[in-house]
């Protein structure tokens, strides 16, 4: 896969303005383009020509791609080494993974369509954040809202139950002093909600990408996910976990005590309570409206016979019971 230094394509040095790229772009298309050029290869120069204006002129595009040629070079613009698309490892807004330049082109220019359609349903009925403003001298200046992005953000179940404000570091496009986009670091503090639920969206108004000719930002969405707990596992706002007793306790019942989100209660086990049991606690799961429901599967443990009481206490019931649990099997013993 050839790398393109788009940059290179343009004749613009690596740190030009967005209105230096358009200046370009306009220069090299009137002067390429198939319907009037006279240069053999004008068809190609277009095609190439449109692929560079197409990444370089949209802010997430160009940041996106200055960071994959500066992982790909070393940081100094140079056309990469054979073999650098089997190595490098891409991560976009779709998320991380094995990808070449292909993938990324593939990807910038699935995200040129669907501006350029947003473009369209611009001139006959802006949608909301996006649409033509009146510029100097009577002119016209395209407005563009800036994309959504999405995100995970992972927290414990404890953070759901009450509360908590993070700080979540999300590696985005910005924009420096003179206006010209990179791929940096910030720091958000996002407030988890009591009783979010995982898979649960968080929208955070304004934290997306800039948009475009003075156009409203668009929103950051964080999915919720919960990191696996020693204890509980979570169903929306319902809560499961497994809770040990012993083989009496199973037999003939007995009040034992379990933990909950809330802090230990006292639990009724009925009297012939067979293994995988379950008991449904109202109200212990996680808080919402109406609360989620804790249930207790019941797990009978049995003591390892590993002194001479317990094998005699075996041996014992074993007499007394005169048990035969295959019984249903047709087998005598």
């Amino acid at each position: 896969m050839e790398f393109k230094d788009y940059y290179k394509i343009l004749e613009v040095p690596r740190d030009a303005s967005q209105d230096d790229i358009r200046k370009a772009y306009r220069k090299l298309a009137r002067k390429y383009h198939p319907d009037v050029s006279k240069e053999p290869d004008a068809e190609k120069r277009m095609r190439d020509l449109n692929e560079a204006n197409d990444v370089l002129r949209d802010a997430e595009k160009r940041a996106e791609y200055d960071a994959l040629a500066a992982g790909l070079s070393g940081g100094n613009g140079a056309a990469p080494p054979p073999g650098w698309e089997r190595d490098f490892e891409f991560s976009g807004a779709g998320g991380a993974g094995d990808a070449d330049f292909n993938d990324f082109l593939n990807g910038m220019f699935k995200q040129a369509a669907r501006k350029r359609q947003g473009y369209a349903a611009g001139q006959g009925g802006a949608h909301p954040g996006q649409g033509f403003s009146a510029g100097q001298g009577g002119g016209h200046t395209f407005k563009m809202r800036g994309e959504d992005h999405h995100a995970e953000i992972e927290i414990s179940l404890e953070d759901s139950f009450s509360g908590v404000t993070r700080e979540l570091s999300l590696r985005s496009v910005q924009l420096d002093e003179q206006g010209s986009p990179f791929m940096g670091t910030r720091t958000l503090s996002v407030r988890i909600p009591t009783g979010v639920k995982e898979g649960q969206m968080i929208r955070l108004a304004g934290q997306g990408m800039p948009g475009e000719g003075g156009g409203q930002a668009g929103d950051l969405f964080l999915t919720v996910r919960f990191a696996p707990h020693a204890v509980y596992k979570a169903d929306g706002r319902d809560l499961s976990m497994h809770l040990p007793i012993t083989p009496w306790e199973a037999a003939l019942g007995g009040q034992v005590h379990a933990p909950t989100m809330q802090g230990e209660v006292e639990v009724n086990i009925p009297a012939g309570t067979k293994q995988g049991g379950k008991l449904r606690l109202r109200g212990k799961g996680l808080p919402g409206d109406p609360a989620g429901d804790l249930y207790l599967i019941l797990d009978i443990a049995w003591p390892p016979a590993d002194n001479e009481a317990t094998r005699a206490a075996y041996q014992q019931l074993a007499s007394a019971a005169a048990f035969n649990p295959r019984r249903h099997l047709g087998v005598q013993s």
